[in-house]
């Protein structure tokens, strides 16, 4: 992973970002000599997002799970054929 100080960015932004788009590799900004963000391409953030919600959904599920709040598959039909007319 590619490191830059928060004051090359300022000074070279327009050069870090085409590094970023030809590499696609993450660029991790310090402040003084500590990581201080993360500066990341636009569709691999996007990527990352949408595989969050996928996982958050399927701590979701295992959560209602686990407490037992489910029902049967004629029961989410019935209610999605609600929501469907």
């Amino acid at each position: 992973m590619k490191v830059e100080l928060v004051t090359s960015l300022k000074r070279q932004a327009t050069k870090i970002l085409a590094d970023l788009h030809d590499s696609k590799e993450p660029v991790l900004i310090t402040e003084h000599g500590k990581p201080s963000a993360y500066l990341v391409d636009v569709d691999d953030y996007e990527f990352m997002q949408n595989r969050l919600a996928i996982l958050e959904g399927i701590a979701r599920g295992e959560r209602a799970i686990a407490d037992d709040k489910i029902i049967s598959h004629d029961e989410a039909k019935d209610k999605m054929s609600k929501w469907l007319k």
